[in-house]
């Protein structure tokens, strides 16, 4: 039996080189539809993974106050049906002094300028780093660990005491060989004792989270005294069955804080971690869905394009099909032979289709900093499909083969 499977297998081979344009054609149309899906779904699978993975390590137990929801409702112009005030620092200072729900940890933070150039001694990096003020609570309730040193006290924060914690980058830039701890880096004339290293989190759409410096909010603000500046309040609950009712507290106080009346609806934002990733993971889930469609329409042409290479083989081989059935060839032989064709065609299309997808999935996320993972289940899909596809396929071209009359075989020029 095993002999006879490896014969079938030869012989395919031999007809695939006889006819290797078409055959090349064929693979190729088969591999763009399946290229199209695993490298779709491997460019969503590092998206999700990287964007879910940085909501996740805040934690489902925390949520933000800032200027705008997630989604913004939108005129037929594009403009924007509200606007919102910016979160100011009268708002945040009025909220940690009124927010007082138990077990609850706010912290403050906002970008102070996105093009720092930071010096020690001798050497200074490139304007390209992020400066955060920030206040004690702020590590904790974005997930974020210290690999080395410490935390910001809130001794730190009221007494405005010049120290700072700097990303995993600063390493490579400016401490080579060195310990970045207790040392003293300059920002804007200013100096800073270095208290904590923190560890790497990566990029994401070519934010570079490992690039940047967090200071003290208070000080921070006598550097950076641009007008308009956003802040962004975020509030963890130790308890997560106590988060709704956090929640609600918070929004009634930031709405006493803004002035609104009962009948005004929020000119502010909040937004949960965890309704966040399921946003991201229906955004992402649309994604895939359209991955599917495209390579199903074109897979489905493809089945079409291997359909007719198989009948066009028929009628070539009509003789060679009469030779074998005169010398005792059954029917189930025959066309087990052209199944095992666009089997072998199917499959080949598959291999050519899974590492286009995988390079190109990887591709996307080595430019975009994503972190990359095998799309094991596109793989497997993609080689299921383009079975059920050579075998839909090949089985016309394999039954009108199999009902051949050797005799007029035969005789067929």
């Amino acid at each position: 039996m095993f002999s006879l499977f490896w014969e079938n297998v030869r012989i395919a081979l031999d007809s695939i080189k006889s006819q290797l344009l078409r055959t090349i054609l064929t693979i190729v149309i088969i591999g763009i539809g399946i290229w199209a899906l695993v490298g779709i779904l491997s460019a969503v699978a590092a998206l999700e993974n990287t964007i879910s993975g940085n909501f996740a390590s805040m934690g489902s137990n925390t949520f933000n106050i800032q200027q705008y929801e997630f989604t913004v409702q939108t005129r037929n112009s594009g403009e924007r049906e509200k606007i919102n005030p910016i979160i100011s620092y009268n708002d945040v200072r009025e909220f940690t002094d009124n927010y007082t729900y138990p077990f609850t940890k706010t912290s403050l933070s906002f970008i102070g300028t996105t093009a720092a150039e930071v010096k020690y001694g001798s050497e200074k990096t490139d304007p390209e780093v992020r400066i955060y003020g920030v206040n004690e609570n702020y590590l904790e309730n974005t997930g974020t660990e210290v690999d080395r040193g410490r935390n910001f006290t809130i001794f730190d924060v009221q007494n405005n005491n010049k120290v700072c914690l700097i990303g995993s980058d600063f390493v490579k830039n400016l401490f080579e060989n060195e310990d970045p701890i207790n040392k003293t880096i300059s920002i804007r004339g200013v100096k800073f004792k270095i208290v904590g290293l923190l560890e790497s989190k990566g990029s994401s759409f070519g934010n570079n989270q490992d690039l940047k410096v967090l200071i003290p909010v208070q000080v921070a603000r006598g550097i950076f005294t641009q007008p308009n500046i956003n802040y962004n309040i975020s509030v963890k609950v130790d308890d997560k069955q106590m988060m709704e009712a956090a929640q609600d507290e918070a929004i009634i106080t930031f709405r006493n804080i803004r002035g609104l009346n009962p009948v005004e609806e929020n000119n502010f934002g909040i937004e949960r971690s965890d309704d966040l990733i399921n946003r991201i993971s229906m955004i992402t889930g649309y994604l895939e869905a359209a991955a599917w469609i495209i390579s199903i329409i074109t897979i489905l042409g493809s089945s079409i394009a291997l359909m007719n290479i198989m009948l066009v083989s028929v009628t070539e081989r009509t003789r060679e099909i009469g030779v074998r059935k005169a010398m005792g060839a059954k029917r189930s032989t025959i066309s087990t032979q052209f199944f095992m064709e666009t089997i072998v065609i199917g499959q080949f299309g598959s291999i050519l289709g899974i590492i286009l997808g995988v390079l190109t999935g990887f591709a996307f996320a080595k430019i975009f900093d994503f972190e990359f993972t095998l799309p094991w289940t596109a793989m497997i899909w993609a080689t299921i499909i383009t079975f059920i596809v050579a075998v839909i396929a090949g089985s016309y071209p394999a039954a009108k083969a199999a009902r051949l009359d050797p005799i007029e075989s035969l005789r067929y020029e």
